[in-house]
């Protein structure tokens, strides 16, 4: 089991940017797969970007170009870097580790983009 802890959202103008980060607990955050999902109000959580342990990482169509998911395993961390933000990305984005046919969570963190 791995906990873990978002931080990094708040309110920004459309055009703007915002970095999120989530710290993980466990020493063994390198074998963990981990992506950024977003769930927006009367929507489904939907994966936002990707990264898999030897670094590979894969977006969603809507923000290719925009955002950049990046690990640190030295600091247990991983960050989503958001540019060009638009309303659509107004959402709860939660941090996801996956190991094997674990999923642990985070509890989220609120981005709301303006127009």
């Amino acid at each position: 089991q791995v906990q873990l802890v978002e931080s990094g959202g708040g309110l920004v103008e459309a055009g703007g940017s915002l970095s999120l980060s989530c710290a993980a607990s466990s020493r063994i955050f390198s074998t963990y797969r981990m992506g950024w999902y977003r769930q927006a109000p009367g929507k489904q959580r939907e994966l936002v970007a990707d990264i898999t342990i030897g670094g590979s990482t894969s977006y969603a169509d809507s923000v290719k170009g925009r955002f950049t998911i990046s690990r640190d395993n030295a600091k247990n961390t991983v960050d989503l870097q958001m540019n060009s933000l638009e309303p659509e990305d107004t959402a709860v984005y939660y941090c996801m580790a996956k190991r094997g046919f674990s999923n642990n969570w985070g509890q989220g963190t609120q981005v709301t983009v303006s127009s």
